[in-house]
């Protein structure tokens, strides 16, 4: 049984923003440009328009995980890292997340391991140079109740 991708989480806010720009892209005229100009600004757009149509039509919209305190998109995960960096927070959803928190993609290397993580479980994950970081979930709340107390 072949394993389908998850669907992207994205805030209500975010939908509607990308939703617009979608229109816009796709209502967007050719200027006087140069010929390789135009071709390259219609081929930017046309990716463009084709990943926006992809995250907003398959998107999870607004709708909070539960609040069971397991890493997954939707969730506002602070983090401590191994080597006394400190913590972090961040929302775990779509990188064009605009909003009152930082945001790591699903899809990054640190996304793709604290995925199902529970609070105290150390994960890890290798960085472009090849080094190992290590990183423990310390809490994990859904991205509305860390907003209602924002």
């Amino acid at each position: 049984m072949p394993v389908s991708a998850p669907r992207p989480w994205l805030t209500a806010d975010a939908h509607a923003r990308l939703t617009a720009e979608l229109a816009d892209l796709q209502r967007e005229p050719d200027d006087g440009a140069s010929e390789q100009d135009r071709l390259d600004r219609r081929q930017h757009r046309q990716a463009r328009i084709r990943q926006l149509q992809e995250l907003v039509q398959d998107a999870v919209i607004g709708e909070d995980p539960p609040d069971d305190g397991i890493a997954e998109p939707g969730m506002v995960l602070t983090v401590r890292y191994e080597d006394g960096g400190g913590t972090e927070t961040f929302l775990l959803g779509s990188r064009d997340e605009a909003g009152d928190v930082a945001v790591c993609s699903p899809d990054s290397p640190l996304g793709q391991a604290l995925d199902g993580a529970k609070p105290g479980e150390e994960r890890e994950y290798e960085v472009p140079s090849g080094a190992v970081v290590r990183v423990t979930l310390v809490a994990a709340h859904p991205y509305g109740r860390f907003r209602s107390r924002s």
